[in-house]
């Protein structure tokens, strides 16, 4: 799913503009994240939590070499599904519609 996606479910479930619809979904993804570059939580009931963390430096390998090479430090963020979301993933309807779409049946 895309952002012009959502921006077009918001204009047809809600009723407004499709440009009130866009600048209500940049305000929240905006707001989601400014409160990740603070390093904040942000937890959306019913859908799951995001959280950033920190990764120490590191030693790793070149897979086409066997090199060593250090990986710096940085930040990562991390997604948590809520029960309420992995619920709705594993019911039998979602199962079937994952299936058919996959197989190219839409």
């Amino acid at each position: 799913m895309t952002k012009a996606e959502i921006i077009e479910g918001i204009y047809e479930r809600v009723g407004c503009s499709k440009k009130e619809s866009a600048a209500i979904v940049e305000t929240v993804f905006e707001t989601i994240k400014q409160s990740l570059e603070r390093g904040e939580k942000v937890k959306i009931s019913g859908f799951g939590n995001f959280e950033v963390r920190e990764k120490k430096e590191r030693v790793g390998r070149n897979p086409q070499t066997g090199d060593r090479i250090v990986i710096s430090a940085r930040r990562v963020l991390v997604f948590r599904p809520s029960q309420v979301l992995k619920a709705a993933l594993n019911s039998e309807g979602a199962v079937r519609r994952v299936r058919r779409a996959a197989s190219g049946e839409g």
